[in-house]
C-alpha cells in the first residue's frame, strides 16, 4: 500500500474511547495546567479546594496539609466527611464514586453547597488518577472508614477501620514519577496559597507542617494561617512594603443580585496597578467578568465625583480610565453559584451578570466612601491627577522606544549580535552581564540560532521608577528594541503587544555573585512589572553557569554547586591520594568561548530555569519587597531563603 493510501486509511477502528480515568492520565495537562512545578502543586489545591468548600457550607473549621517525608502529601479537615453510603445508580460506595468517577461529587446539588470553587467533580479524581498511591480515611457517623488506590485503582472496597467521636476527611497522595517532571513539593509555594486562603475565608484555621524539615527546637517546620480581617488585611499584607496614601483600607462586603462581592482596596505612592480577583476562593489571573465590573465601577465612580468636586478643572492633561488604578492596590472576591470558567483550570469568568453586580458594587462602596472621607478622596484624585501627567510623559517616551530611526534601519540596538534564524520560535537571545562575558558568548555561542545582548552594568530599579523615566532608560530602551515587543494592542493601550517578538527563550545569563544575582533580579523586577506576557508564555529563562572545574591530568569535570563538587573530587581522587586542582568562577569572563559553549550555551548539555508565576499575589509582595525602600523585610527575607547569608549591614 502506498504512503498516500495509509493516511487515507482512516476507519472506525482508528476512534478510541478513553474510560474512567485513562483520559486523565493521557492528557493530564488539560486537568491540572502541566506537569511541571504548577501541576504538581495544583493536586494539593484541588484537595483543599474541597475542604474549603465544606468550610463556606459551614461545616468545617480547620483544614491542616502535611508534606511528608517522601514527598506525599497529606489534607486533613474536620468537616462532615465524604459520604460513605452507597451509591444507587453506580452500585458502590459514594466514597469510591468521588474517588474514581470523572465528573462526580455534591458541587452539583445545590443543596449541598451553595457554592464551591470545585465545579466540574473532577478534581480529587485527578489527583487520585495522577498518583501513584493514594489513601482516604473518612470519619463520619462515629465509624472509620478507608480506601486505598494505585493510578486510581482501588485496591479493595470501602471498609471500616475502627471507631470515632470525630468527622473529617484524610487524603494522603504520592504524585506519580510517571506523570511529572519533578515530584518534590516547595515549602513557600503551598504556605503562600494557603495563607491566601485564610485571608480570602476569615474565620478559617489553615497550617501547613514539613516533615522534611526540622527547626532548631528540633520541631517540624510548620506555617499557621487564621484571618479575622479577611480581605483587608490580605490588602495590608501586600502593600506592607509599600507607602499607602490613604488612612485606611477601603473595604466592601455585601451582595448584589444575589452575587456575594467582597473588595477591599488601597492607594499607595507606587506606580504600578496590582489587582488581584478571586472567584470562589480561585485566582483568576486572566480575571474575567467581575474584574471587567470592579474597573468600570471604579472609573465611573472616581471619574464622576472629580468632574462634581471642581478638581480637575485646572488639569492640562486628559484623565484616562487607567490613571484612576495607578499605585492600587486590590483584592476582589466573588461567591458565584454557577460559575462558567474558561477551562477546567478556571482562570478567568465569563458570567455577564457579574459585571453589573460587582459594578453597582464598587460604585455605591466608593460613592459612600468618598462622600464620607472628603480628605481621602482629595488624595486620590491628586493621585490620579499625578498618573495622567506621568503617562502622557511615558507615551512621548515610549514613542521614541517604539520609533524607528532612518539611521538605525531595522531599529536593532548596536551591542545585539543577532542570530541568522528568521523564526522565533527556533530563536534564543542570552541577555549578558557585561561586555566582557558578552564577548566570550558572542564568540562561544552557535551564531544561526542564539543571540547575544551584552548589558552595560545593572538597569534601572523598575519598582522605584516613574513610568516614563523607565522607558527613558537606555538599557531598557534596548531591551525593548531587541526583542522586537511594543506596548500597546488594539485592546488595550497598555498591554504588551507580542507580535513581533523575534525570540521564544530569552535567557538571562549573569555571573554566580551577588551582583549577578542582583542584576538578575532587577531584569526579573522590569519583566514582572512591564513583560509579564513573557513569563506567562514560558518564555523567560535563568541561564545555570557552573561554579568549578576540577582538574586532574587530562580529566576535567564542571560542578554546579558544593555537593556535586565533594563527590567528584572524591570520584576523581579514587584510590590515590592525588591532587585535584579546583577552580571556582567568579565570574563568566573567566571561562573562555568553548568553556561558554559546552557548560551553557550548549542545548544537550545546558540546564535552563524557567521562570514562572505560581502565585501573582505572592510574586508582587515579593518583587515589591526586595525592590522597593523598606530594608527590614528585605533583610529578613534575605536571612530567611539565603544559605549562607553573612550580612553586616
Amino acid at each position: 500500500m502506498s504512503e498516500e493510501n495509509k493516511n487515507q486509511d482512516y476507519s472506525a477502528d482508528n476512534i478510541q474511547v478513553l474510560e474512567g480515568l485513562e483520559a486523565v492520565r493521557k492528557r493530564p495537562a488539560m486537568y491540572i495546567g502541566d506537569i511541571g512545578v504548577k501541576g504538581l502543586h495544583h493536586l494539593v489545591y484541588e484537595v483543599v479546594d474541597n475542604s474549603i468548600d465544606e468550610a463556606l457550607a459551614g461545616h468545617c473549621s480547620h483544614i491542616d496539609c502535611f508534606i511528608n517525608d517522601n514527598n506525599s502529601i497529606t489534607v486533613s479537615d474536620n468537616g462532615r466527611g465524604i459520604p460513605t453510603g452507597m451509591h444507587e445508580k453506580e452500585g458502590k460506595s459514594a466514597l469510591e464514586v468521588v474517588m474514581t468517577v470523572l465528573h462526580a461529587g455534591g458541587k452539583f446539588d445545590k443543596g449541598s453547597y451553595k457554592v464551591s470553587g470545585g465545579l466540574h467533580g473532577v478534581g480529587v479524581s485527578c489527583v487520585n488518577a495522577l498518583s501513584s498511591d493514594l489513601r482516604v480515611e473518612v470519619h463520619r457517623d462515629g465509624k472509620v472508614f478507608e480506601q486505598e488506590y494505585k493510578i486510581g485503582v482501588p485496591q479493595y472496597d470501602v471498609r471500616e477501620a475502627g471507631t470515632t467521636d470525630k468527622t473529617g476527611t484524610f487524603v494522603t497522595f504520592q504524585p506519580d514519577p510517571e506523570i511529572f517532571e519533578d515530584t518534590v513539593y516547595h515549602f513557600d509555594i503551598l504556605v503562600a496559597r494557603l495563607r491566601e486562603l485564610a485571608f480570602l475565608n476569615k474565620g478559617i484555621h489553615l497550617s501547613i507542617t514539613d516533615k522534611r524539615r526540622s527547626n532548631e527546637k528540633g520541631e517540624f517546620v510548620k506555617e499557621e494561617f487564621y484571618s479575622e480581617g479577611g480581605l483587608k488585611e490580605f490588602v495590608s499584607f501586600l502593600d506592607e512594603t509599600r507607602v499607602p496614601i490613604l488612612e485606611d483600607v477601603i473595604y466592601f462586603d455585601g451582595e448584589k443580585d444575589g452575587v456575594p462581592v467582597e473588595v477591599a482596596m488601597l492607594y499607595n505612592s507606587s506606580y504600578t496597578e496590582n489587582v488581584h480577583s478571586y472567584v470562589n476562593n480561585i485566582n483568576t489571573h486572566e480575571g474575567g467578568t467581575h474584574l471587567s465590573g470592579f474597573r468600570r465601577g471604579l472609573t465611573r465612580t472616581l471619574k464622576k465625583y472629580a468632574d462634581e468636586s471642581g478638581l480637575l478643572k485646572k488639569v492640562k492633561v486628559e484623565i484616562s480610565a487607567d490613571d484612576f488604578r495607578e499605585g492600587l492596590t486590590a483584592v476582589i472576591s466573588v461567591k458565584v453559584m454557577e460559575p462558567q470558567f474558561e477551562g477546567q483550570t478556571k482562570t478567568k469568568l465569563g458570567n455577564k451578570e457579574v459585571t453589573t453586580a460587582v459594578s453597582h458594587s464598587v460604585s455605591n462602596m466608593l460613592t459612600f466612601y468618598l462622600e464620607e472621607n472628603p480628605d481621602q478622596a482629595q488624595v486620590i484624585v491628586e493621585k490620579v491627577v499625578l498618573a495622567a501627567t506621568a503617562r502622557n510623559a511615558a507615551n512621548k517616551a515610549r514613542e521614541m522606544v517604539q520609533r524607528k530611526s532612518v539611521l538605525t534601519g531595522s531599529g536593532l540596538p548596536g551591542k545585539l549580535s543577532d542570530c541568522s534564524e528568521k523564526d522565533p520560535a527556533k530563536c534564543e537571545i542570552f541577555l549578558v552581564e557585561g561586555d566582557s562575558a558578552g564577548g566570550t558568548a558572542k564568540q562561544g555561542r552557535d551564531r544561526h540560532f542564539q543571540a547575544i545582548m551584552p548589558l552595560r552594568g545593572k538597569i534601572l530599579n523598575v519598582e522605584k521608577a516613574m513610568q516614563h523615566k523607565v522607558f527613558e532608560n537606555e538599557e531598557i530602551k534596548n531591551i525593548f528594541k531587541a526583542l522586537g515587543v511594543s506596548i500597546g494592542t488594539d485592546e488595550d493601550t497598555r498591554e504588551l503587544n507580542l507580535e513581533k517578538l523575534r525570540y521564544h527563550k530569552v535567557v538571562l545569563l549573569m555571573d554566580a555573585d551577588i551582583d549577578g544575582s542582583h542584576i538578575a533580579t532587577l531584569l526579573l523586577t522590569f519583566f514582572f512589572r512591564f513583560l509579564k506576557p513573557l513569563i506567562e508564555q514560558g518564555y523567560v529563562y535563568i541561564a545555570t553557569p557552573p561554579l568549578y572545574l576540577l582538574k586532574k591530568g587530562k580529566d576535567q569535570r564542571y560542578c554546579w554547586d558544593e555537593n556535586q563538587r565533594d563527590l567528584m573530587i572524591q570520584e576523581m581522587k579514587g584510590d590515590k591520594n592525588s591532587n585535584v586542582i579546583i577552580q571556582r568562577y567568579k565570574g563568566l569572563g573567566e571561562m573562555n568561548a568553548s568553556q561558554l559553549w559546552d557548560t551553557t550555551l550548549h542545548p544537550d548539555n545546558r540546564t535552563l530555569k524557567k521562570v514562572t508565576i505560581d502565585n501573582a499575589a505572592e510574586a508582587d509582595r515579593v518583587f515589591s519587597m526586595l525592590m522597593g525602600d523598606e530594608v527590614p523585610p528585605r533583610r529578613e527575607f534575605i536571612e530567611a531563603n539565603a544559605k549562607y547569608a553573612n550580612i553586616d549591614a
